[in-house]
């Protein structure tokens, strides 16, 4: 016999409104009667229909992530499964779930945000990269439709966004070099597009005046966030008749291409060459020699990306349109 919201409300002592609002994560409900509900309806075996609610309350119970490009050069970086996890933890406490889209070109990026929008296939958007002059973020802002950014819009600061402070972060990773002695430092970044790298430029080249230190442009090199950029890095950088004695690399996986590089040239990390880079993914600590690097909670970030825009969605949200999630260094025998 089938368990019905009736069935679970008898069993809880509460009415059924209440059964009701405990699976819609109603704010006004209690912690303690949500929770006592919820074990009722596993005790029970009792399952939401979604698609009967969905049509009842025009929600889709469903989270749509951007992929800004091809899914699988992004997949090639453990930055997005650490947050992909924790947009996912999030998302289901609420029972949501999650439909991840890529496109291959800019140019169809408008066209897929239509399909979600359009076929009310998602009740939210969550973008995860941010870019200078972005007609993602400009489009999503025009339809007034739910979404949050993972990083920082220029053009309307005001947008709900999920981001780390890349300008301080990139500036503490510097000083730190700066802090052991080294005065000659290049730096690795990402796309001058993305945003994130044009922050964290900013914080090394603040670093770097401050301590009175040559910025040089042929240290400075933009690059993919991909393994192979990080050893083309090294093929250009080692070639110099001068050449920088520390790094500060924009992303963690293009630091373990500069340790190949470095090696397969006869180099030695951190004798011949200093890195610092960012992200504290989980291959930094088993790289030969572990890599220091900058933690910026990659899960965090998704955690709340994820639950600030359910927030947003079920109308209570009551925060800044920005979360800045703070940083810390990781130091380790790269440096």
């Amino acid at each position: 016999m089938t368990v019905t919201i009736k069935d679970v409300a008898r069993a809880a002592g509460v009415s059924p409104s209440t059964v009701s609002r405990v699976i819609s994560n109603h704010p006004r409900i209690s912690k303690a009667t949500a929770e006592k509900v919820r074990r009722i309806m596993d005790e029970l075996g009792y399952h939401p229909n979604l698609a009967a609610k969905s049509l009842v309350s025009k929600t889709t119970y469903t989270l749509g992530v951007f992929l800004p490009r091809p899914a699988e050069e992004l997949f090639l970086n453990l930055f997005f499964a650490e947050f992909i996890r924790g947009i996912v933890t999030r998302a289901s406490k609420s029972g949501y779930d999650i439909l991840m889209t890529s496109c291959p070109s800019e140019q169809d990026e408008i066209s897929a945000l239509n399909r979600l929008m359009s076929g009310k296939r998602v009740d939210g958007i969550i973008l995860l990269t941010s870019r200078r002059n972005d007609p993602v973020v400009q489009y999503l802002n025009e339809q007034q439709f739910p979404f949050i950014l993972i990083g920082r819009s220029e053009e309307y600061p005001d947008v709900l966004s999920v981001d780390n402070d890349n300008v301080q972060a990139s500036y503490d990773a510097t000083m730190h070099l700066i802090k052991r002695g080294h005065t000659r430092i290049g730096f690795i970044s990402g796309p001058p597009h993305l945003i994130l790298s044009h922050d964290r430029k900013k914080g090394y080249e603040q670093a770097m005046r401050e301590a009175g230190l040559e910025i040089r442009e042929d240290w400075i090199i933009e690059e993919e966030f991909l393994q192979e950029s990080g050893y083309r890095a090294m093929s250009i950088l080692m070639s110099l008749s001068e050449r920088p004695s520390a790094l500060v690399v924009v992303d963690d996986i293009v630091a373990f291409g500069i340790l190949r590089g470095l090696h397969e040239l006869g180099y030695q990390v951190p004798q011949d060459m200093s890195l610092i880079s960012f992200n504290n993914t989980a291959l930094t600590e088993l790289s030969s020699p572990p890599i220091s690097s900058v933690d910026i909670s990659i899960y965090q970030l998704g955690y709340l990306a994820s639950q600030n825009l359910i927030h947003t969605i079920q109308g209570s949200y009551a925060g800044e349109p920005r979360t800045i999630v703070p940083h810390r260094l990781i130091l380790r025998e790269s440096t």
